[in-house]
């Protein structure tokens, strides 16, 4: 049975989407520990990240730092947070988000009222910082 962000990426759930390429996606979570919070998923399911061969899991790595730069310029972020927990769902995805302590890795405080306006508004700006940065052609619209 795929995963739900197979089921995002596959358009049959919603997503709001920052990047796209042919091995992997960035979207938004629906349960930020702040604002910018996005998940990077590679396209192919595969439950553990060390089970990844080293090339996909290099590609997701910099992915993840080029949209965690892009977070970073868009939230003026102090640090940025960078976390592998895969407890919740059996799909490698790396958290990028703006770490201003360290309680933001802690995923049990994550926010659950955000609003889609907040979550479309953030894309948006993530979107933005990766245009400016140099990334237009992996920017999902």
């Amino acid at each position: 049975m795929a995963s739900v962000f197979t089921k995002i990426i596959n358009g049959e759930l919603p997503g709001r989407f920052v990047w796209k390429d042919g091995q992997a996606v960035a979207f938004l979570t629906i349960e930020p520990v702040t604002e910018g919070h996005v998940l990077v998923v590679p396209r192919k399911e595969v439950d553990h990240w060390e089970q990844m061969d080293t090339a996909s899991f290099t590609h997701l790595a910099d992915v993840a730092q080029q949209v965690g730069r892009a977070v970073k310029a868009a939230f003026d972020a102090p640090r940025m947070g960078l976390l592998i927990a895969g407890l919740e769902i059996p799909h490698v995805h790396l958290h990028v988000f703006p770490a201003k302590s360290m309680e933001t890795f802690d995923l049990s405080n994550a926010r659950k009222d955000i609003t889609p306006e907040e979550l479309d508004a953030d894309a948006e700006k993530i979107r933005a910082a990766l245009r400016a940065t140099g990334y237009g052609e992996y920017v999902a619209d």
